[in-house]
C-alpha cells in the first residue's frame, strides 16, 4: 500500500535517517513535504556506567547494564549527547503526519529503527524504509514501498548486543586483577588478537632453513624477437631423477619434511654448476596447456577492504570511512554486504558499458551470476557497485583524491566481473643434460601467453605477497620442440633462505576472520581498530605486531577462558545468533545457557562454555567467579632462554635474570615498539647488559640523604633516598627530591654536584620593584621564569641557573606573547585525507609527533615514525582519534552556562532555578529522587 494513501493532500512526512550527509543528499530527492532529518547515529544504547543507570536498578544490574535474573533483560538509555537531537526528532515528529524509518537494512539499522520508534512514540503511522543505494529512483521506490519493522533482526542485534556486553564486562575486569588495569576482552576482538599473537609465536619458533639450486640461461642460436625469444631461463628441477629441494620442502623447524627430495649445500651447487659448464641440452618435454581465468567477482565488503589494502594502501577503516562517503553522496551501493550478487539494473549496466567502453568482442553472450559464497550472508544487500541504472565512468563523477581512487577501483571491478574470460597458453619445457661427472640434470621452465585478455583489459585484482605474480603477467618462451639442442650461456648456483609466516596485515587479517567465520564482516574494521588502539597491536610498515601484552592477555584467556577464544567455538557462536535472528532458536534461553550454563543444547553447540581442557561445561558468570587458579605471575611470564624471562608489569615488558633480592640478579626494560620475535637471548643479553638500577652519586652534605641517579620509564633523574622509617602517607608524608636529568646530563656522566642543583628548583632569581618573587622553574614543556601567575619561557636549561634578575626583568618588560608561536614548518606532507579532503601533514608538537588535517590532532603511536609513516597510515590515524569523538567537557566548564544564561530573561530564569535547586532541603532533594524513580520507570 502506498504510505500516501491514509495521508491528507499535502500532509508532511518525517524521513529519520543516521548521518546529516545522507539526509542532504535524501532530502534532494523528496522534495516538499518531506522533513529528512539524522538520528546521527545510534540515540540509545546500554549504559557505558553505573552513573547512567535508572536508580530503581541495583547491584548486578548497575553494574552490567542487563538484567541477567530477569531473562536478561537491557537497560536502555539515551546517550547524553542524543538528548538534543531526540528532543528536536520529537518536535518534529508532533509536526508530521507520517514518520519513514529510512536507517540502513542490515541488523544495526534496523535496531536503530526499533529504537527511534521505542523513545519517540509515534502516534502516527509508522513505515520501514529501505534501499541499497542513494539514487532519485531508489529513495521514490522505498518510499513507495516500504515495509515492516523486521523484528527478528531486531531481536538479534539486541543478543548480540547483549552477549557482547557480558562477555566483556565479565572477562575485562579479569584482565584487570590479573594483567594490568583497563585492558578490555571482547568476543571477537580477543580472538583476532590470538590469531596475530599465534603468528608471531610461529614465527618465535621459526628456524630457518638455507637450501641452493641452479638457474641456468639457454639459446636456441638464432635471432629472437618479441614473440619468439632467442633465450631462456630456467631452474634446476632434479638430478639423477631426484626432485631439488625448495622452500617449500622445509618445515618450520628447518628440517626436510621427506627424505625423497635432494637438498643441495653450497659446496655441492657450485661443484655441479661447474661440472655442467661443458655439457651440451636438449629440450626432453614440450608441455602445452590452455590457459583461462574467470572475473572475479563484485566487491563484498572484505574484498574492498582487502583489496583497497593491496592497490591503494588504505586500511580497513579509512577504506570504509570512504566508501561510507561515496554511499551517502549517492556514488555506490550500500557498502556493508556480504553478497556478490548483481540486480539486473547493474548487469545490464555494466554490460551496456563492457561494448561501450571496449567493444562487443569482450562481452559474453549470457550475463555472469555471482552466487553468494558467505555463510549466513544477508542476501538482501547487493555487492558494491556504481549507483544507478547508468554507470558513471570515474571521469564523470567529478571526485577527487581517495574517493576518486575507491569509486574507480569499484567501477573497474564492477564493469571486470561481466566481461569474458581472458584465455592463452601456458607451456612447461623441460631441459636435460649430463655433466662432467656423470649425474643427469634436469632444468625446467614455465611460460604464460594470453591470445586474449578479456575481463583483464578493465581490471586485475592485486596480490598480499609484493613478490607474487599478478594474473595478467605473461612469460614468453621461444618455439622449441622436443629434441632441439639448446646451448648454455650461464649456470649459477643461487642460495636460499627459508622465511618465518609473515605477519598478518589488515587485508589478511580480515581474510582469515572472513575464513574462519568469525565475526561478521562489517565489524571488522572496528574489530582491528580497537585491538590497536588497546595496545594489544601496533603497526610495523603495514604489518600488524603483537605487543608483549597481548601475550600474556591471550596466554591468560587460552588457559582460563579457552572455550571463549576457540576459533571453532567463536565461529558456532555467530552460527547460533544467525539461526536466532532466522527465528530458528530464541534468544533467551541460548544467553541462558552461555551465562547461567543453565538448560539443554544442541550438541556442538557454542553455548557450551568452558576452558581449554573441556573439563568445565558451566557458564560464563562461574568462569569468571573462580580466579584462584589464575597465577597472574605465571601468566605475564615468557622463558627468553638461558634463564631469562620476558615479563609483563603493570607498567610494561622487562626481561629478568633470577630471583629478585638474589645474587645475580638483573632486570632491564624492554622497548615496547619491540617485536617480539625480535627478541632473541641475544638481544636479552645486550638490555641486561646496559646501565642500570641506581647510580649511587655520594651523599647530600645538608640532609646526609644518599644521593642515586636512575633510569625511569619518563627518563633518567636524580633523587634522595629517605632514611627507613620516613612516612610515605598519611599527613606525615615525606617525599623525596627529585628532578630530571637535562637533555644535555646523561646517567654515565651526571655528578652530585649536578643532581644537588638540579634538585633545588625551583630557583629564587629575586623579586620585581613590587616585591613579587620571581622564581626559574623546569617543567614538563620546558624551562620558565614564573612571577606570580604570568610565566615566560627561558630558551635553554642552562639559563636555569645562570639567569640574573636583571635578564628576568628584561624578559618580563617585554609584552606577552598572546595565542600560538609562530608554526613550525610541517616535518612530512602525507597527502589529502579522504574524510575531511584537507591537506595532511606530519608536525612536531609537544608530546611529539603528529599527524593533522587542521582540523584533527592524532599523535604518533609505538612503531610509528616520521621516516616511515605512510598517507594511508596518517588516514587511519586521524579516522581513529574523529571515531572517538571530542574530549569529553570537564566539570569546570559548568560556569560557562550561567554565563551564557545571562543573555535572555527566560534563561536567567532557568539558571536561577537551576542555581536554587543546589540548596534545597532534605525534603526537596527526596522529592527530586521520587521524581528520578517515577522517570525510570517510564518505558523509553
Amino acid at each position: 500500500m502506498s504510505p500516501t494513501s491514509e495521508t491528507a493532500h499535502g500532509g508532511r512526512r518525517l524521513v529519520i535517517v543516521e548521518s546529516p550527509a545522507k539526509a542532504k543528499t535524501i532530502k534532494g530527492y523528496l522534495g516538499p513535504g518531506y522533513v529528512v532529518e539524522a538520528s546521527v547515529g545510534h540515540i540509545r544504547d546500554l549504559p557505558s556506567g553505573a552513573a547512567e543507570v535508572p536508580e530503581k536498578y541495583t547491584g548486578e544490574v548497575r553494574r552490567l547494564g542487563v538484567d541477567v535474573e530477569h531473562d536478561f533483560q537491557p537497560i536502555y538509555v539515551v546517550n547524553a549527547d542524543k538528548r538534543a537531537q531526540v528532543k528536536k526528532l520529537k518536535e518534529l515528529l508532533a509536526e508530521s503526519d507520517e514518520l519513514f524509518l529510512a536507517t540502513d537494512e542490515d541488523r544495526e539499522g534496523e535496531a536503530i529503527a526499533w529504537h527511534l520508534q521505542e523513545v519517540l512514540k509515534p502516534k502516527v503511522p509508522v513505515h520501514r524504509m529501505v534501499f541499497h543505494e542513494i539514487t532519485k529512483d531508489a529513495i521514490r521506490e522505498a518510499v513507495a514501498n516500504p515495509r515492516e519493522l523486521n523484528q527478528r533482526m531486531v531481536d538479534a542485534q539486541e543478543t548480540r548486543r547483549i552477549l557482547d556486553r557480558l562477555y566483556g564486562y565479565e572477562v575485562s575486569p579479569v584482565l584487570w586483577k590479573k594483567v594490568m588495569p583497563k585492558l578490555s576482552a571482547g568476543r571477537v576482538q580477543s580472538v583476532a588478537t590470538r590469531l596475530v599473537v599465534e603468528r608471531e609465536r610461529e614465527r618465535i619458533a621459526f628456524r630457518s632453513a638455507e637450501y641452493w639450486d641452479l638457474t641456468g640461461t639457454f639459446s636456441t642460436g638464432r635471432a629472437g624477437d618479441a614473440s619468439d625469444p632467442s633465450t631462456l631461463v630456467a631452474r634446476l628441477a632434479a638430478v639423477d631423477g631426484k626432485r631439488v629441494a625448495q622452500g617449500r620442502d622445509f618445515g618450520a623447524d628447518g628440517r626436510l619434511k621427506s627424505e625423497t627430495v635432494l637438498h643441495l649445500d653450497e659446496a655441492n651447487a657450485r661443484a655441479l654448476a661447474a661440472a655442467l659448464a661443458d655439457t651440451r641440452f636438449a629440450v626432453r618435454s614440450v608441455e602445452s596447456k590452455p590457459y583461462r581465468r574467470s572475473p572475479y567477482a563484485p566487491f563484498r565488503t572484505t574484498t574492498l577492504q582487502q583489496e583497497a589494502s593491496r592497490k591503494l594502501g588504505f586500511g580497513a577503516k579509512a577504506t570504509m570511512q570512504v566508501a561510507q562517503k561515496l554511499y551517502e553522496n549517492g556514488f555506490i551501493t550500500y557498502m556493508r554486504t556480504d553478497s556478490t550478487v548483481l540486480s539486473d539494473t547493474a548487469v545490464a549496466a555494466a554490460r551496456a558499458q563492457v561494448t561501450q567502453l571496449y567493444g562487443a568482442d569482450y562481452l559474453p553472450e549470457k550475463p555472469r551470476v555471482y552466487a553468494g559464497k558467505v555463510k549466513n550472508a544477508q542476501e538482501a544487500h547487493e555487492a558494491i557497485r556504481p549507483s544507478g541504472d547508468r554507470f558513471r565512468t570515474p571521469a564523470e563523477t567529478g571526485l577527487t583524491g581517495d574517493q576518486f581512487k575507491l569509486y574507480e577501483l569499484i567501477w573497474k571491478r564492477t564493469v571486470a566481473s561481466q566481461m569474458k574470460d581472458a584465455t592463452g597458453n601456458s607451456v612447461t619445457v623441460k631441459i636435460g643434460g649430463t655433466s662432467a661427472d656423470g649425474r643427469d640434470a634436469e632444468f625446467s621452465a614455465s611460460g604464460k601467453t594470453i591470445t586474449f585478455h578479456g575481463f583483464m583489459k578493465a581490471y586485475v585484482e592485486g596480490a598480499d605477497d609484493p613478490n607474487a605474480e599478478l594474473d595478467d603477467r605473461e612469460r614468453r618462451l621461444p618455439q622449441v620442440a622436443e629434441g632441439d639442442a639448446l646451448a648454455a650461456e650461464e649456470i649459477t648456483a643461487d642460495g636460499h633462505a627459508t622465511k618465518p609466516p609473515a605477519r598478518y596485515t589488515e587485508a589478511t587479517l580480515v581474510k582469515e576472520l572472513e575464513e574462519r567465520e568469525i565475526g561478521r564482516p562489517s565489524t571488522y574494521a572496528s574489530i582491528i581498530g580497537t585491538i590497536l588502539d588497546r595496545g594489544y597491536v601496533f603497526k610495523k610498515g603495514t604489518a600488524l605486531v603483537p605487543s608483549f601484552l597481548s601475550f600474556a592477555v591471550v596466554n591468560l584467556l587460552e588457559k582460563h577462558f579457552g572455550r571463549l577464544v576457540d576459533y571453532d567455538f567463536t565461529a558456532r557462536m555467530e552460527d547460533d545468533l544467525d539461526r536466532i535472528a532466522r527465528g530458528e532458536a530464541q534468544s533467551v534461553p541460548w544467553l541462558k545457557r552461555f551465562y547461567f550454563g543453565e538448560g539443554e543444547a544442541p550438541m556442538g553447540g557454542a553455548a557450551d562454555a568452558g576452558n581449554g581442557d573441556g573439563d568445565h561445561l558451566g557458564g560464563l558468570k562461574e568462569l569468571v567467579t573462580d580466579l584462584g587458579a589464575i597465577d597472574a605471575r605465571e601468566i605475564s611470564s615468557f622463558p627468553v632462554g638461558d634463564g631469562i624471562v620476558l615479563r609483563v608489569g603493570r607498567y610494561g615488558p622487562y626481561v629478568e635474570r633470577g630471583e629478585k633480592d638474589e645474587e645475580g640478579h638483573q632486570r632491564a626494560d624492554v622497548p615496547e615498539d619491540l617485536a617480539p620475535d625480535e627478541l632473541t637471548v641475544a638481544h636479552a643479553e645486550e638490555l641486561l647488559a646496559k646501565p642500570s638500577g641506581d647510580f649511587e652519586l655520594g651523599t647530600d652534605p645538608v640532609s646526609g640523604n644518599p644521593i642515586i641517579a636512575r633510569d625511569g620509564r619518563y627518563g633518567p633523574y636524580v633523587t634522595e633516598v629517605l632514611p627507613d622509617g620516613t612516612p610515605k602517607t598519611g599527613k606525615n608524608a615525606v617525599k623525596p627530591r627529585t628532578a630530571s636529568l637535562f637533555k644535555t646530563m646523561s646517567l654515565d656522566t651526571v655528578t652530585l654536584e649536578d643532581a644537588l642543583k638540579l634538585m633545588s628548583l625551583p630557583r629564587v632569581v629575586g623579586a620585581d620593584d613590587e616585591g613579587v618573587e620571581i622564581t626559574a622553574q623546569n617543567g614538563r614543556y620546558g624551562p620558565y621564569l614564573k612571577k606570580g601567575t604570568d610565566s615566560r619561557s627561558l630558551t635553554s636549561e642552562d639559563q636555569l641557573f645562570t639567569i640574573t634578575l636583571e635578564e628576568a626583568l628584561a624578559i618580563y618588560a617585554q609584552p606577552k606573547q598572546r595565542g600560538r608561536a609562530a608554526a613550525k614548518p610541517p616535518l612530512k606532507e602525507l597527502g589529502t585525507d579522504p574524510v575531511s579532503e584537507k591537506p595532511v601533514v606530519v608536525k612536531d608538537g609537544r608530546f611529539g609527533p603528529y599527524v593533522t588535517d587542521g582540523e584533527t590532532n592524532a599523535t604518533l603511536r609505538t612503531g610509528d615514525s616520521v621516516e616511515t609513516i605512510t598517507p594511508e597510515r596518517g588516514y587511519e590515524l586521524l579516522a581513529e582519534k574523529r571515531a572517538k569523538g571530542p574530549a569529553k567537557k570537564t566539570a569546570k566548564k559548568a560556569p560557562a552556562k550561567k554565563t551564557a544564561a545571562k543573555k535572555t530573561a527566560a534563561k536567567k530564569t532557568t539558571a536561577a532555578k537551576k542555581t536554587a535547586a543546589k540548596k534545597t532541603t532534605t525534603a526537596a532533594k527526596k522529592t527530586t529522587t521520587a521524581a528520578k524513580k517515577t522517570a525510570a520507570a517510564k518505558p523509553e
